[in-house]
């Protein structure tokens, strides 16, 4: 059995006999194993304080039924069963139902490690219930307390600091000698005289107890083992530790929870995880109840009854046993209520004050052990009133070896531990990771690079994975802000402020000299019992704020530093080739053998891969071995896999950024890096996760992403290799790191910048097909449909862009050429690679459903064949030249390729302006075909009726595809297009009419037609309003035309009719002139204005314009030698007329002539006139219509106009 005396009984009997131990008295054990109570119950001591308790674990035997043993039994006896094995209670001589009450110094560390979910967030406090009892029994006792505080969060981990074992381990090891100079100069000489040995220590009764044996070994070893943890095997990141209790060494230490009960306790608003051993007992009409033994000489005193108090509350047990005894002979029981306990005689006390106690310690403590990860002393000397609280770590920071602090390496672990706890919640709560990195930075902090280089790593790793580098911008400033504040934490670089409440009780301005080191100080204990009196404002501070990154690339640099610190320390941790432990000749090889057909796991996967690099230019061992001298499996090998795998993400994603701000050099050399890390990733790894060969894939669509921006900004080429070339020194340690794992040269083929245009797509091209080939080959296709649909499209693009880039050079090649030369062999196998580039690229894009895609490389092909058809131009003199068979055969195939085009679209709505783009270029093409077929005649193959009739059919479907009526900037190309068909099918039927002799009914429709397609044209070139000259030359055509209509008619008023319409055609030029001259004055005003600002200014004969000056004075030239000859023609034709019709009308009027009329000749022409018989004087008919003498001439007198 445990101490039967509790925590702080008086008695001197420990160890001889049990009241309530299981012997065959009327005490026995029944009932079954305590399980953990996961209830809470409200309990009120007092009616004054709150408080319940929840059992979070128990390992307690089966509960022991109470029961009263005799009056007059003598508890010194042994009972019968003493030492005995029993199934229940364990071996003999196990203490499973209490054990001593002295502390250990790590307690509360073994329990934070069980219960990490509660620590730095729901718990004030983790303490040992016998510590938690002497802090609140400081104003009642004049005992010494002296305890070590650590902070995690919120939470305060309170353990016992035996000073006085402390110093007898430093006399033995030569440690710890700063801080017992720096003790003895705090502490009274005459106290350090009144202890009566060194191997006794003060208990909080003043009663002195031995020190344990097996305690002091774990002290003794403490030290020892502190230096050994650095080489436990950690867990690896993201996988909860497991106890470290579990370890030896660990053991050692006593970071080993070995409480009985493990009770969440909440007391009144403060939240505590208390470790207790105290026995229970239970059954019957007694529940469960707490069992004392008490001299009934000896009065229970105040402390005495805070402990009684405390630990029923702790326990929530509510009711407490007292077996009272003289000198070992039990005299009788009394049973007492918890809530009586505080009235009991001679052991008073107020349970409002102790609430307040509790109050104003917590948050003195909270307030003053603001720093993670440092150890606080809290002291107070025995008999003295004032408790001091030192910073132990800044103090031995100013020691040579500021690692002598046994508590450093536990509380580096629990912050390690805390903070891998929260990594595994981080993405439900992002708001915490300002506390996140506060701890594991703190922990960091803590570790000495050399001893502990794996927890180092590891969190170095984990500090990189607290930046989301594949989060999108907007997520910055989203629900919870990477830089919110939480209430959990705080900085550890923050600056130290008052820590004071409003009276300044706790100021450390009037520390005595010698106590100038001291964070803070409490006056007098008796200032504990105020309420509200050390009230703390800063219980809860600002966080940590986690790094504000307004860009990508700042984000990436940060992860990259803590990436570069954790491959410092794996590459620091590992050993020396030579100091390998050699392989041990009596064990044989393992060999595995296994039929390569059937294998389809990651070593199948890892052959795909080898031949996949071999295709691409690069060769590999397959092996997979550390040139380092990594050992597969150990720590430093998965914990580098991890490194290299999350630098190379970075890079990505730097390389991303800078293709998006245009920095193409820089990216190139980001995405050298990140595939780089791949690499050496890929000479460790010995399994290829499908996530890493996505992440390849990725990385590779990347890197032909930016070799194809490189090729299409060639002007910036020397900036993007300055870019290039640069290298930050982080840069270079990390790449420094990889070198010692692998060349690096995998993917060198696609990461150098070339110079030559082909060979960067031709780059671009490669890294797409082995992104394909990784999706193909890995079977990620399907499940990557969209990463498997944006390669495809990317192949398509890139073999369009190769495919344009050869057809430009088969183009360069033939005008370089000139006419008079064959096609070179050159040229057809330019022709024959950009074909192919376009096919293939047709093929990726139809193989996703992208018509809209095809149809544009359908397009390309389609101008390639016009390109072939042009370089097979007869090399004959331009008037001797026909329209080849071959020109015709690639211009019908052109025609294909944009049909096809337009069954790939199938509709306008599908994409309207690629739709109108290919029906453009088809229009295009069959106007080419209808004009080279129309001025290049092939007479010699074709009669000239046929090749008439092919070149209307041509140029019919050529404005079949025209498209004059949607408003668009390619409308007016489209009116000009359709006004130049019309104007060539009205000259081409006009020199039919000329030229040939046919059937009436033929030459009738051709009339027709010319006039119908000139009416068009002109309608056409009207509507554009900026082409005077064509209009000019067709108005003149149709002059020309109407001329010729008149040559073949013979009736005076059909020619006269065909005069007036040929005269009315030059008369609408008129707009045509006076565009004319408003060009010209424009051009002239122009002129003029440059030469007053610049006297050197261009010639006018230099300076651009959109008339054609040559052109305009040849149709005016041929516009008024046609005006003249119609108006010539007219006047013979009206004169001839006149003639005949005159005859006939003079003797008319001679008939009916008034006396005084005359008809005269003169000059061959005959007018009519009249004499007045009072004024015979001779007037003209064309000046006098009425006489002055009021007589009206005759009616049939006629003017000479009407004769004209």
């Amino acid at each position: 059995m445990g101490d039967p005396r509790g925590a702080g009984a008086e008695s001197g009997l420990a160890g001889k006999s049990d009241p309530g131990a299981p012997a065959p008295g009327p005490a026995s054990l029944k009932g079954e194993r305590e399980e953990p109570n996961q209830g809470s119950v409200l309990f009120l001591g007092g009616n004054e304080v709150k408080s319940s308790a929840v059992v979070k674990y128990s390992s307690a035997p089966p509960q022991a039924a109470f029961a009263r043993l005799q009056e007059k039994t003598d508890l010194k006896l042994p009972p019968a069963n003493w030492l005995r094995e029993s199934a229940k209670l364990g071996p003999a001589g196990a203490t499973i139902l209490g054990n001593s009450k002295k502390g250990k110094p790590f307690s509360s560390f073994g329990m934070a490690y069980d219960f990490i979910d509660s620590i730095g967030n729901d718990v004030d406090v983790v303490s040992d219930s016998e510590n938690i009892k002497k802090l609140l029994k400081i104003p009642y006792s004049k005992s010494h307390v002296s305890m070590a505080v650590h902070r995690i969060g919120r939470t305060l981990l309170l353990d016992d600091l035996d000073i006085q074992e402390l110093f007898m381990r430093s006399s033995q090891t030569g440690d710890w000698t700063w801080l017992k100079e720096f003790y003895q100069r705090l502490i009274d000489q005459k106290w350090q005289r009144k202890k009566k040995s060194k191997e006794h220590c003060i208990n909080g009764d003043g009663a002195a107890q031995p020190v344990p044996p097996e305690e002091q070994h774990q002290e003794e070893t403490t030290e020892d083992q502190t230096a050994e943890a650095g080489r436990v095997s950690w867990p690896a990141p993201f996988e909860m530790p497991s106890s470290l209790s579990e370890d030896a060494s660990a053991s050692n230490q006593g970071l080993k929870n070995d409480f009985v009960r493990n009770i969440l306790w909440t007391f009144e608003d403060i939240h505590m995880l208390v470790g207790s051993n105290m026995p229970i007992f239970g059954g019957g009409r007694y529940p469960a109840v707490s069992l004392r033994l008490r001299d009934n000489n000896k009065p229970i005193n105040v402390l005495t009854g805070i402990d009684y108090w405390l630990d029923n509350l702790i326990c929530n047990v509510p009711e407490l046993v007292m077996c009272f005894h003289v000198n070992g002979i039990v005299q009788k029981y009394e049973m007492i209520k918890t809530e009586d306990i505080p009235n009991l005689e001679n052991s008073n006390f107020s349970t409002k004050v102790i609430k307040d106690i509790a109050q104003n310690i917590l948050s003195f403590l909270k307030a003053n052990c603001t720093k993670e990860g440092h150890t606080y002393w809290l002291f107070k000397a025995s008999g003295s009133d004032i408790v001091k609280l030192y910073d132990l770590t800044t103090l031995c920071e100013e020691t040579e070896d500021k690692y002598q602090n046994p508590f450093t390496m536990p509380v580096a672990i629990l912050l390690y531990k805390v903070a891998c706890n929260m990594m595994l919640k981080k993405n439900q709560n992002r708001k915490h990771y300002g506390t996140i990195r506060t701890l594991l930075l703190n922990c960091v902090k803590l570790l000495d690079k050399g001893r502990h280089p794996q927890i180092i790593a590891s969190a170095n790793y984990m500090l990189s994975e607290l930046f989301q580098l594949d989060e999108p911008k907007k997520e910055e400033g989203s629900e919870f802000p990477l830089n919110g504040n939480s209430d959990e934490s705080y900085s550890e670089e923050e600056e130290e402020m008052p820590d004071s409440d409003e009276n300044g009780s706790y100021s450390t301005s009037s520390d005595p000299p010698d106590d100038n080191k001291a964070v803070a100080v409490i006056k007098s204990v008796g200032e504990l019992s105020v309420p509200e009196k050390y009230k703390s404002t800063h219980q809860i501070r600002p966080s940590c704020a986690f790094p504000v990154c307004h860009d990508t690339e700042e984000r990436c640099r940060l992860v990259l530093n803590y990436v570069l610190e954790g491959l410092k320390s794996v590459d620091s941790s590992i050993k020396k080739e030579s100091d390998l432990p050699a392989a041990d000749p009596s064990t044989p090889i393992p060999l595995k053998y296994e039929d390569e057909s059937t294998s389809v796991g990651p070593e199948c996967l890892e052959k795909q891969m080898a031949l996949f690099l071999d295709k691409m230019g690069s060769f590999r061992e397959v092996k997979h071995s550390s040139q380092s001298g990594m050992i597969p499996g150990s720590w430093q090998y998965k914990m580098k896999l991890q490194l290299i795998l999350k630098s190379s993400k970075a890079y990505y994603v730097l390389s991303d950024a800078a293709v998006s701000l245009q920095k193409y050099g820089r990216a190139l050399r980001y995405i050298k890096l990140a595939l780089q890390c791949h690499d050496t990733y890929c000479c460790l790894c010995t399994n290829m996760l499908s996530e890493v060969l996505l992440f390849l894939c990725q990385s590779l669509t990347l890197c032909g992403d930016i070799q194809l921006m490189l090729a299409q900004n060639a002007n910036n080429r020397a900036a993007y290799l300055e870019e290039y070339n640069y290298q930050t020194k982080e840069d270079q340690e990390i790449l420094h790191s990889l070198h010692r794992e692998s060349s690096c040269q995998v993917f060198s083929w696609a990461t150098d910048l070339s110079t030559d245009l082909e060979c960067q797509l031709s780059i671009s091209c490669k890294c797409y097909e082995a992104a394909n080939e990784i999706l193909l080959f890995s079977n990620l296709k399907g499940q990557n449909p969209e990463q498997y649909t944006q390669v495809l499209k990317r192949m398509g693009n890139i073999r369009n862009e190769i495919g344009v880039f050869y057809m430009n050079q088969a183009a360069a090649l033939q005008s370089e050429r000139g006419e008079n030369k064959t096609v070179s062999a050159a040229e057809q196998q330019l022709w024959k690679k950009s074909f192919s580039c376009f096919e293939k690229g047709i093929q990726n894009f139809e193989s996703i459903d992208d018509a809209t895609n095809a149809a544009l490389l359908l397009c390309n092909m389609g101008r390639l064949m016009r390109i072939c058809a042009h370089a097979h131009c007869a090399a004959a003199v331009d008037f001797k030249r026909e329209f080849s068979h071959e020109e015709a055969l690639y211009y019908n195939k052109a025609v294909d390729y944009y049909l096809k085009a337009l069954r790939s679209l199938g509709e306008r709505e599908v994409h309207p302006a690629v739709w109108d783009s290919v029906n453009w270029e088809l229009s295009t093409t069959y106007f080419t075909m209808a004009t080279l077929l129309q001025d290049y005649a092939p007479l010699s193959r074709k009669a000239q009726e046929q090749i008439e009739k092919e070149v209307s059919e041509s140029m019919m479907k050529s404005l079949k595809y025209c498209d004059v009526d949607t408003v668009s900037a390619r409308q007016p190309l489209c009116q000009y297009r359709a006004a130049t068909v019309h104007h060539r099918l009205a000259s081409m039927y006009h020199s039919c009419l000329r030229n040939q002799v046919g059937d009436e009914h033929q030459r009738k429709q051709h009339r027709v037609l010319v006039d119908l397609h000139y009416s068009k044209a002109v309608k056409f070139f009207h509507l554009l309003k900026d082409v005077p000259c064509e209009l000019l030359r067709v108005q003149l055509e149709r002059v020309a035309f109407a001329e010729f209509q008149m040559a073949s008619q013979n009736s005076s008023a059909g020619k006269l009719k065909t005069l007036s319409g040929a005269l009315d055609i030059m008369v609408k030029t008129q707009s045509v002139f006076q565009l004319i001259r408003k060009e010209l004055v424009a051009e002239f005003e122009q002129r003029l204005e440059d030469n007053k600002s610049n006297v050197e200014s261009v010639p006018a004969e230099d300076s651009s314009t959109s008339l054609n000056k040559e052109e305009i004075v040849k149709l005016l030239g041929i516009f008024e030698s046609r005006l003249s000859f119609l108006l010539l023609q007219s006047i013979k034709l009206l004169t001839s007329t006149k003639r005949k019709v005159g005859n006939m009308r003079i003797k008319r009027r001679q008939q009916s002539l008034p006396p005084n009329g005359l008809l005269v000749t003169e000059e061959g022409r005959q007018r009519l006139v009249w004499q007045c018989a009072i004024c015979p004087s001779e007037q003209d008919s064309t000046a006098i219509l009425y006489h002055h003498h009021d007589q009206e001439p005759a009616r049939d007198i006629v003017h000479d106009s009407e004769l004209v």
